[in-house]
């Protein structure tokens, strides 16, 4: 009976344990050559193979930041909180740090201006028990969200790591989410970049500024062909200034090594 036991929880504990990481030293050299600290996975959602550089980190549950906000965008449209991307939210009318934000706009706008007054707005409208429940139906990091319902993605305490933003990552891409088909079917079409020959980017940033160094996020997936990869980047920041544009550039360097992201692009890049 206890050789059944330990049998039956191996197995069911076998998704979270069962992906080795590769490391990739062209991915490493990226790093290197950029001399930054931090960490890139490649999440095959085919074979479930890892790829990329410091699987350590990688494993490491941090602050989301904005990058939150594409689980936002789907508690919100899921619990009814906002009924489409394109329903108009208040900001408030108080000033805000970049121009951008002061202005209502709908989830579409506010996801690419990386809108947080607008988000937390919408995290208000959801409230504290709606939120806890999809954060745990997402089973999104440490699946802790604390006491405020507008700021915890932005100072904690929730956390996740880079293999389980890539994880959970290709589950929406797949629509597998126990969110409504449709619900999913917006936030991919809201995060939605670039495309080229044979493939499509979807990605969002983060900048999470409560830890210092800063650190930058950038998840995402590529769809390519029959083919879905899904990758999460964080990198620390001790210049946020300079460092903010290297999230894309080390990032879409890393991909491109591990043979994503060739032909000609039409691109629409989201910084914040």
């Amino acid at each position: 009976m206890r050789r059944f036991l330990l049998t039956a929880a191996l197995l069911f504990t076998a998704p979270a344990i069962a992906n080795d990481f590769e490391e990739s030293p062209e991915v490493a050299a990226i790093f290197a050559k950029a001399d930054i600290s931090g960490t890139f996975v490649l999440y095959d959602a085919t074979t479930e193979r890892l790829t990329g550089f410091a699987a350590e980190r990688a494993r490491t549950r941090i602050i989301p930041a904005s990058t939150f906000k594409i689980a936002n965008s789907l508690i919100g449209l899921s619990s009814g909180a906002v009924a489409n991307v394109d329903e108009v939210l208040p900001y408030g009318g108080q000033p805000q740090p970049f121009k951008a934000w002061e202005q209502d706009m709908g989830l579409r706008e506010a996801i690419r201006a990386s809108s947080v007054p607008i988000y937390q707005e919408l995290a208000r409208r959801i409230g504290l028990q709606r939120m806890q429940e999809g954060i745990r139906t997402l089973a999104y990091g440490n699946q802790e969200i604390g006491t405020r319902v507008d700021d915890f993605w932005l100072v904690g305490p929730l956390k996740i790591s880079a293999v389980e933003q890539a994880q959970w990552l290709a589950r929406l891409a797949r629509s597998e989410l126990p969110f409504p088909s449709e619900a999913q079917r917006q936030v991919r079409e809201i995060v939605r970049l670039e495309s080229g020959q044979g493939w499509t980017l979807y990605g969002k940033t983060g900048w999470n500024n409560s830890d210092q160094p800063n650190i930058g996020w950038w998840v995402g997936w590529v769809e390519q062909g029959e083919h879905l990869y899904t990758f999460a980047l964080n990198i620390d920041m001790p210049a946020p200034a300079t460092d903010l544009p290297r999230r894309l550039t080390v990032g879409k360097a890393s991909l491109r090594t591990l043979g994503l992201l060739d032909g000609s692009a039409q691109a629409e890049e989201r910084t914040r």
